[in-house]
Formats: structure tokens, C-alpha cells, sequence
């Protein structure tokens, strides 16, 4: 196991080191960055087997998410000690089906966002003072990227309607969280992930966010018949409830993006419950919940 990587907050420095410690274990992963952030932090993919029409599994949307990327990074772990020892993983023998059924794991999609929720303003860099005053000083609370955009927002999916939506509930200048920007794919991380998809199509994707211990699986017309009934044996392994988000969360998500322009299953993993963000000490008990349902959903 990464020594001490899953005791501690995952800022930008830790991830980076975790992949690359990763990569020298086990060369057969691939590790590369589809993009950058506001502030130039790379924004990494690691990926297992043919990447090519892979399930991909996102984290970090949100910066106060970052039990998120830890969630991610454990299971990756143990997916590659699997493949490369051939031993079983909750009774699945990853080394014979990797390649037919292959991961693609982008662990923080946020990381300024993240290293603002961790570190506070100062991280934010240049854009530092906008951080604090924004924020009134609860950086801990933070979602958005360093831009004040929250990228689960800024996908274009519904777009118009959740503009309408931020507007009525007050949301409508770059702040803490749920201002989707402009314009959709307005921010580099958003335009990172959505052109990724486009490049390796993938076959499903699932997006962990936290809290709430549901998930969701639908999204207007081009949502999957099969979306319903994954979403019910996903549910099923870990005693999460399928569910539709309400309100502000029903538009402009990446679950929601893929859905409508990919025509393949997106799902939105909500993890654990409580306040975001939540204690580093919840990792493991929800991960032992958890990775039976992301077997399942990596193999679906």
C-alpha cells in the first residue's frame, strides 16, 4: 500500500507523487495528463488495460470532495497488486479479464479546487485574493475550481435551464460553489474531461461525489435502457439507493454530459454520509463497502 498516502489529505504534491510510485510498481499502468488546471496543476489519467472503450471512473470533481480521490486511488491500488500478484480481488481474477474489461481512473478532476479545500487561499496562488474574499475565509467548505466555476456545472448538458436555475436561487457571479461559468466547457478541466471522452469513448463512466449514499443514473432522452437495471445491481452490492438528483444538480453535471452526447451509461456515485468534507477516517469503512459495487461496476 501507498505508505502514508491514505492517512492524509490528498493535496496536488501527494497525488502526483502517489502516481508516479504507482507507475514504478507497476509498469504495466499507464499514467499521462489530459489537461491542465486554471493553475497549470496537470490533471492526471491512470489507466489499466486497452483504454479504449474502458469504464472510466472520475473523482475530485468538487475540492471539499477529496475523500473522493483517496476512494479512487485505494481501489486503483488494489486493482494493480491484483493483476500483478494474480491473486483474486473479492473473488475476481482481475489479471485474466483486464483486458477486456479495462479502467481508466482520472482521481482528481479539481485540483486546484482540492488544494484550496486543504491548503486555503494561498494555494490558490494568483488567484488567491479572489479565494478569500470569496470564500469570506472557509476555504474548507470550497467546491469550485480556483476560478470560482463549479465544474460539475459547466458541462453542456442542460445548460441554458440550469443558468435560468443558478439565477433564481442567487448564484449568479463566480463563488464557493454552483456557478457553472458562462459558458459550458468554459474551464480547462471541464474541456480536459469532455475531450477525453471523445478520444477514448468510453464505455460508461461514473463520476463519485460525496455525500449522500445514492446514485444516479438518468438523464433525458439518451440515457441507456440498461441505465436503470446497473444502477439497481449497483445499489444492490452496496445498499445505496438509485436516485434522480433535484434542483441545482439536475443539470450541467458531467453524469449528465456524458449521457446526453455519449449515448452510454454516466452514473453519479454519491459517497458516505455527513459534511463535506468528510473525515479521512471514514476512507476505509466506506471503501470495505464500496468495492464489491466498483468491481461490479468496472466489469458491467
Amino acid at each position: 500500500m501507498l505508505e502514508g498516502f491514505y492517512f492524509q489529505p490528498p493535496t496536488h504534491d501527494q497525488v502526483c507523487r502517489a502516481a508516479r510510485a504507482l507507475r514504478e510498481k507497476y509498469p504495466f499502468l499507464k499514467v499521462f495528463p489530459i489537461g491542465r488546471s486554471v493553475l497549470g496543476r496537470e490533471i492526471y489519467a491512470l489507466g489499466v488495460g486497452k483504454l479504449c472503450e474502458a469504464s472510466l471512473f472520475v473523482a475530485g470533481v468538487h475540492g471539499s470532495e477529496w475523500l473522493t480521490v483517496l476512494l479512487l486511488l485505494r481501489f486503483l491500488e488494489d486493482i494493480l497488486s491484483s493483476i500483478a500478484s494474480g491473486r483474486p480481488l473479492a473473488d475476481i481474477c482481475l489479471a485474466r479479464t483486464i483486458e477486456a474489461r479495462s479502467l481508466l481512473v482520472v482521481p482528481c478532476l479539481n485540483p486546484d479546487g482540492v488544494e484550496i479545500s486543504i491548503c486555503g487561499a494561498q494555494s490558490a496562488k494568483h488567484l488567491s485574493g479572489f479565494v478569500e474574499k470569496a470564500s469570506r475565509g472557509d476555504t474548507v467548505h470550497w467546491q469550485a475550481n480556483a476560478r470560482g466555476v463549479d465544474l460539475n456545472h459547466n458541462f453542456d448538458a442542460g445548460f441554458p435551464i440550469l443558468k435560468e436555475m443558478e439565477r433564481q436561487a442567487g448564484f449568479t457571479s463566480p463563488g464557493p460553489t454552483r456557478y457553472g461559468g458562462i459558458l459550458p466547457h468554459s474551464e480547462p478541466e471541464t474541456k480536459a474531461l469532455a475531450e477525453c471522452c471523445k478520444a477514448f469513448r468510453f464505455r460508461q463512466a461514473y463520476a463519485f461525489h460525496s455525500q449522500g449514499e445514492e446514485i444516479y443514473y438518468h438523464y433525458g432522452p439518451h440515457t441507456p435502457a440498461r441505465s436503470q437495471l446497473m444502477a439497481q445491481v449497483l445499489a444492490a452490492a452496496c445498499g445505496y439507493r438509485p436516485a434522480e438528483p433535484e434542483g441545482l444538480a439536475s443539470h450541467g453535471g458531467f453524469k449528465d454530459w456524458f449521457i446526453d452526447k455519449m449515448h452510454r451509461p454516466g452514473f453519479t456515485i454519491e459517497i458516505g454520509r455527513g459534511k463535506n468534507p468528510l473525515p479521512i477516517e471514514e476512507l476505509e469503512p466506506i471503501y470495505a463497502r464500496l468495492l464489491e459495487m466498483m468491481l461490479i461496476a468496472m466489469l458491467l
